[in-house]
């Protein structure tokens, strides 16, 4: 062979190889995951405003891919690393299904060698379709009408006893319930039981509003799902309200598929009240292909309709006594993507902080009182708009310092949004550029060729660049003003991390006196060089699975308790140059 054909030969092998080399550069993601939401297709919920809205999420692994699913899109997602997720449109509903949801809150599940799917539904119209390939619109109806009617359905199907069971149930009146389904005719013969139902006199995460004290309504169960796990069934569910910041999920276990569940003493196991993007409930657990589990869910934004809603996907897992957990520890910082041998417990967060909060903003223009440092606040409720979409407005954050850059993540908002439902073809175009003294930019990141709709566009850098300034530069919008709801730039600054937390203390109401057990309060002093706080709890030193992120403040009233039980705390401090030792921990009787 002669030296130009070699030549030839390994320029095609490094072609065919590119791509591979350019995606296994992609080891992190970021919460509320990027993913091309749908806008709201119910009239009624956008006059407030059209915005993108989703949530209740299921994620099935099948044939070694990740299917994802959600209310109202008009099709589903999948991927090969839970990273890179492609949309396959497809309306689910038949003409004789007379309604706005198209598979609001489905249910997924793999039998044998199919993926099942079906949306809630109070009657028995809906059918249960199946697919043997669904990166494809491959799908074949498996029963023309599920009779049950199932709202926020969730199956198990056991594979060692070809059973399949079906749970339901959404209301602040009725509890869970569970059926057996048979396999071959995929309907119900007739048996439901109620299983299990919230007890929010005892358990002070249950109770209705943002605080878990707004207690107008009564608490809503909802979002059932099941997972098996050495014998155990583990019966999920979601509470108070998808509205609120404190939306987590608890579970309930027992030794039989369809009777005898205990609450879980460490519940609730997802919850995530605080930090840029909140809210953990309504999810369902599932298996990586490396047989990890991981827990997605939904987190809310609240702003223009209670239900404008996004999804986040969470390490998860069962300790050495089975106990179920999901870690949201600085989870929605970049995390790790699936990998093997992974520890779930200790976490995946890269430990790559925020470098920008509270920092000093310039913008182009600014429309109102979205004022710009609503992008930098660490809060996705809040946002800053330019008075256009036009090509040429801008946002630029100091850092404060030359700081060591890994990740930027753009988070859009839907100002004057002219959308309703899922529109194809959308994208967004923009440049980042960099800076060391504010007047000398160099282009970082070049998103003006893009052809993708990314409404929380996360950028892992090949590798870390050094800046003190960034500036990024709207070339495209795909409806409204160019808006932000949070411009978050992710790395390590250069000095001091804050020193560990003093003062810590709870304060609750002693068992043997009368009090509100449910609640405390927590106070420590003020760490002068901390941005902000994680707080960790559990009813086992050794189990502290809760965690809570708290901005700017040295005080958190946490009224998410079990009123019978002890509790154990810990906190630590951070800011943008990394994490403080945590205290000793502090026992509350």
């Amino acid at each position: 062979m002669g030296s130009r054909a070699l030549l030839g030969s390994i320029c095609a092998v490094f072609l065919a190889l590119s791509p591979l080399l350019v995606k296994a550069q992609q080891k992190t993601y970021c919460n509320p995951i990027n993913i091309d939401y749908g806008y709201t297709p119910i009239p009624n919920f956008a006059t407030h405003g059209k915005h993108r809205a989703t949530a209740d999420p299921v994620i099935v692994t099948f044939k070694n891919k990740y299917f994802l699913f959600s209310t109202n899109q008009w099709g589903y997602w999948w991927s090969d690393d839970m990273y890179d997720w492609k949309f396959i449109p497809r309306k689910f509903l038949r003409e004789r299904n007379k309604v706005y949801d198209e598979l609001c809150a489905p249910a997924a599940f793999v039998m044998k060698d199919e993926l099942y799917l079906i949306g809630s539904t109070h009657g028995p119209a809906f059918s249960l379709w199946k697919s043997k390939d669904p990166t494809t619109d491959n799908w074949e109806i498996a029963v023309d009408s599920l009779k049950v009617g199932a709202w926020d359905p969730g199956f198990l199907y056991e594979e060692d006893t070809d059973k399949l069971y079906l749970y339901w149930g959404s209301s602040n009146v009725f509890p869970i319930l569970g059926t057996e389904i048979n396999t071959k005719t995929l309907q119900s013969e007739g048996y439901v039981k109620p299983l299990i139902s919230l007890v929010p006199e005892d358990h002070g995460w249950e109770r209705f509003g943002e605080y878990n004290d707004n207690t107008f309504l009564q608490p809503f169960m909802e979002g059932a799902w099941m997972t098996k796990h050495n014998g155990k069934y583990y019966l999920q569910y979601g509470g108070p309200g998808t509205e609120f910041s404190g939306y987590g999920d608890g579970v309930y276990v027992s030794d039989q598929p369809l009777d005898g569940f205990a609450y879980q003493e460490h519940n609730p196991f997802s919850y995530k009240p605080g930090g840029f993007a909140r809210g953990a409930g309504h999810g369902a657990t599932y298996q990586d292909t490396y047989g990890n589990w991981w827990h997605v869910s939904t987190m809310i934004i609240n702003q223009k309709n209670s239900f404008e809603r996004r999804i986040g996907i969470w390490p998860a897992g069962f300790d050495e006594e089975d106990v179920m957990y999901c870690n949201t520890a600085y989870g929605d910082y970049p995390t790790y993507l699936p990998q093997e041998n992974a520890d779930h417990v200790k976490g995946l967060f890269t430990g790559w902080m925020v470098l920008n909060y509270n920092k000093p903003v310039q913008t182009s223009s600014t429309l109102g009182g979205y004022q710009p440092n609503y992008a930098v606040d660490e809060d996705m409720k809040t946002y800053w708009s330019a008075k256009t979409g036009n090509k040429g407005e801008w946002f630029q954050t100091d850092l404060g310092e030359v700081s060591n850059i890994h990740a930027i993540q753009v988070n859009y908002a839907d100002q004057d949004a002219e959308f309703l439902g899922k529109s194809e073809g959308v994208y967004h175009q923009y440049k980042i550029y960099s800076s060391n003294d504010g007047k000398k930019w160099s282009l970082l990141v070049d998103k003006s060729k893009n052809q993708t709709d990314v409404p929380h566009d996360y950028i892992e850098l090949k590798q870390p660049a050094k800046a003190r300034f960034l500036k990024m530069e709207n070339i495209k919008m795909p409806t409204g003003k160019f808006a932000l709801s949070g411009f978050r730039v992710f790395g390590k600054g250069t000095g001091e991390k804050p020193k560990p937390v003093e003062d810590f203390i709870v304060l609750r109401s002693d068992p043997k006196k009368f009090g509100e057990r449910r609640n405390s309060w927590l106070r420590w002093k003020q760490n002068d060089l901390a941005d902000g706080y994680v707080i960790y709890f559990g009813k086992s030193p050794d189990k502290l699975y809760g965690s809570i992120m708290v901005y700017g403040k040295n005080e958190y009233y946490f009224s998410g308790m079990d009123r019978t039980d002890a509790y154990y705390f810990q906190i630590e401090a951070f800011n943008n140059n990394g994490i403080s030792e945590r205290t000793p921990i502090v026992k509350s009787e």
